[in-house]
């Protein structure tokens, strides 16, 4: 998730584990031990775009990483509360803001590597990365939080309010994804296209338009479904241009990036460069001239060998991407 949603997590993780020993300070260690995952996107900064992405959720997002962790940033804030937290209140404090962290970000499409040094990423893909549903009733339990300085009663009773709401939105993203998942499936049947395999998400800010993307034995198919369609759902085919795979195989940067999207690419050729084109997060721009993914990387050759680069994004395609959402999510 966002930072500021993964920080007022993080404040209400610890309130519930050392609010009454900490008071007020717990939004200070909150803060920092909820967003301490997320410094690999730092590191990342300082290495190949490839590279970066590649860590990006792995090894800081593991649950090896928090055992290790957490007895050490235990006991520097044991030794800097001196008398108000003991050792083991502040480990489990700590563990419990890491993890929680984590445990949120495996809502997300891009999901975690929980079990590093495991390859495997886990993502249930019913969240988007920012849902002011899911971070609004955290932000009001913990400013009404704020207010009962010395009351931990109420303090409690308020995060908690938070945190039930918010996760009942989390639940309610699930039913609504295994929901679509099914109205894909059936227009899939509908329409004679038999598909390997199926992968169902939302779309920006949002948990009422939902994107599918299709494998098939020589194509990808992606489509979107409202939930106040009421047209048939229509798919957009894009060929896999098997071709210029084959072209790229042994290269450093396409075999990182084939593992990163997990399979779920395509390879397009312009002006004598290739593409690289993560399908998960789907179409930035789509029309009759011009295509282009979300997550997309361009080919070029530096000292004799192609390394990959970052698409950069305009501006004006954001916005006009979300305003096509608005619009798509009233239905069909």
């Amino acid at each position: 998730m966002d930072s500021f949603t993964q920080i007022l997590l993080g404040i209400a993780t610890a309130e519930l584990c050392a609010g009454k020993k900490l008071q007020r300070k717990t939004f200070l260690y909150g803060a920092i031990l909820g967003t301490l995952p997320d410094l690999d996107v730092v590191i990342g900064q300082f290495m190949n775009p490839v590279d970066g992405v590649a860590i990006h959720r792995g090894l800081s997002h593991s649950v090896v990483f928090f055992l290790l962790l957490s007895p050490i940033l235990g006991w520097l804030i044991s030794k800097t509360e001196r008398d108000k937290i003991n050792f083991g209140s502040a480990t489990k404090m700590v563990f419990w803001c890491l993890f929680t962290h984590v445990l949120l970000d495996l809502f997300t499409s891009w999901g975690t590597q929980i079990f590093w040094p495991l390859p495997d990423r886990l993502a249930l893909k019913t969240i988007f990365v920012i849902d002011p549903l899911y971070t609004i009733p955290l932000l009001i339990s913990l400013i009404l939080v704020w207010r009962k300085k010395d009351d931990f009663f109420s303090r409690k009773k308020y995060v908690l309010i938070g945190i039930y709401w918010s996760s009942f939105y989390l639940l309610l993203t699930c039913g609504l994804k295994l929901y679509a998942l099914q109205e894909f499936d059936k227009a899939l049947k509908a329409q004679n296209i038999v598909y390997d395999d199926l992968i169902v998400k939302p779309t920006a800010f949002n948990c009422i338009l939902w994107n599918a993307n299709v494998a098939t034995n020589d194509a990808y198919f992606l489509g979107d479904y409202s939930l106040f369609d009421t047209q048939a759902i229509t798919f957009k085919k894009y060929p896999k241009n098997t071709k210029f795979t084959h072209e790229l195989e042994g290269n450093s940067d396409f075999e990182k990036l084939r593992v990163i999207s997990d399979g779920w690419f395509i390879i397009t050729k312009k002006e004598k460069h290739y593409y690289f084109n993560d399908l998960r997060f789907g179409v930035l721009i789509a029309d009759s001239d011009e295509t282009q993914f979300a997550f997309s990387y361009v080919f070029k050759e530096e000292n004799g060998v192609l390394k990959a680069q970052e698409v950069p994004k305009r501006k004006r395609d954001g916005m006009a991407l979300m305003k096509g959402i608005f619009t798509r999510l009233q239905g069909n």
